[in-house]
C-alpha cells in the first residue's frame, strides 16, 4: 500500500491557503480529430502540489495535457505557467521551461539503450557534468534501470519502460510533470513501486498533474483533484472531499450511489 501521507510534505496543510497557480488554464478548448475533445475548463495547479485529473476514457484528460504541452493546438482559452501565457508554444521551448511530460503507453524510443533514452531527455540542456549527476539522480529512484541501463528500450517490461519514461522526463529537470496514465497495462506490483516513485519526486518539490483511470489511487496520493466528463470539469476539490463524494464513489470507485 502507498503511504500518500508520509511522502507528501508538500500536501497543503488544513485550513491553509492553496499555494499560488504554477499552472492555470483559463476556458481552455482543445479539438482533436475534428472534435471538441476539451469544451473550454479551468484548472489551476499550485507550486508545490500532487493534483489528479479523472474520469472515464474519452473524457478530455490526454487532450487536456497535450493542448499544455503544445502537442494539439488550442482552439480557444489561455495556460498560464510560471505567470507566463504559454498557448501556443512549440513543444520544444515549453520542456526548456520546465514542463514535461510523461505519454500515456510510455512512448519510449526502443531501439535505443536506456541511457540513450535518458541522453534524449536531457538533449535541450548544456550542463554536462548537472546531466551525468542527474543520471545518477535518476538510477537511485529506479535502480532496476542501471542494471539494464545497456539493454534496448524495447526489450524491457511494460513495467521497466514506464519506470524510463518517468526517468527520461526527470532529466529535462521539470519543474511542472504532466503523468498520462501511468498504472496503464502494469502488474499491482509495479503499479505501487511507480506511484511510491512519483510521491518520491512529489517530496523533492516538483509541482505534479496526474492524468489516472485509477480514480481512488489517483485520488489517494494527491492533495487535490479535478473530474472530467465529455470534456467539462464536473466537480474539483480536495483529495479527500472527492473520495468520499457519493458521485464520485459510483461513477469510480464502483460503488452504488
Amino acid at each position: 500500500m502507498v503511504d500518500a501521507d508520509a511522502a507528501r510534505p508538500n500536501a497543503v496543510p488544513a485550513g491553509k491557503r492553496k499555494p499560488a497557480a504554477l499552472l492555470s488554464l483559463e476556458r481552455l478548448a482543445v479539438s482533436y480529430g475534428g472534435i471538441q475533445a476539451v469544451k473550454g475548463i479551468d484548472i489551476d495547479v499550485g507550486e508545490g502540489e500532487l493534483v489528479c485529473l479523472i474520469g472515464a476514457n474519452g473524457a478530455g484528460k490526454t487532450t487536456t495535457l497535450k493542448g499544455i504541452c503544445g502537442l494539439l493546438p488550442v482552439k480557444s482559452g489561455t495556460i498560464r505557467y510560471a505567470g507566463d501565457d504559454i498557448t501556443g508554444r512549440p513543444s520544444f521551448l515549453i520542456v526548456r521551461r520546465g514542463l514535461s511530460m510523461v505519454p500515456e503507453g510510455r512512448g519510449v524510443f526502443g531501439a535505443l539503450t536506456i541511457d540513450e533514452n535518458l541522453a534524449m531527455g536531457a538533449y535541450a540542456r548544456r550542463d554536462q557534468g548537472a546531466v551525468r549527476n542527474d543520471i545518477e539522480r535518476v538510477f537511485s529512484l529506479f535502480p532496476r534501470l542501471r542494471e539494464r541501463r545497456r539493454q534496448t528500450a524495447g526489450t524491457l517490461s511494460g513495467g521497466e519502460q514506464q519506470m524510463l519514461a518517468i526517468a527520461r522526463a526527470m532529466m529535462s529537470r521539470p519543474r511542472l510533470l504532466l503523468l498520462d496514465e501511468p498504472s496503464m497495462g502494469l502488474a499491482p506490483l509495479m503499479v505501487q513501486k511507480v506511484f511510491e516513485t512519483i510521491l518520491s519526486i512529489a517530496k523533492e518539490g516538483v509541482t505534479i498533474l496526474l492524468v489516472e483511470q485509477n480514480a481512488k489511487l489517483a485520488l489517494d496520493v494527491s492533495d487535490r483533484g479535478y473530474v472530467m466528463e465529455s470534456g467539462e470539469v464536473t466537480l474539483a476539490g480536495k483529495a479527500a472531499d472527492l473520495l468520499d463524494d457519493p458521485k464520485v464513489r459510483a461513477a469510480y470507485l464502483g460503488e452504488a450511489a
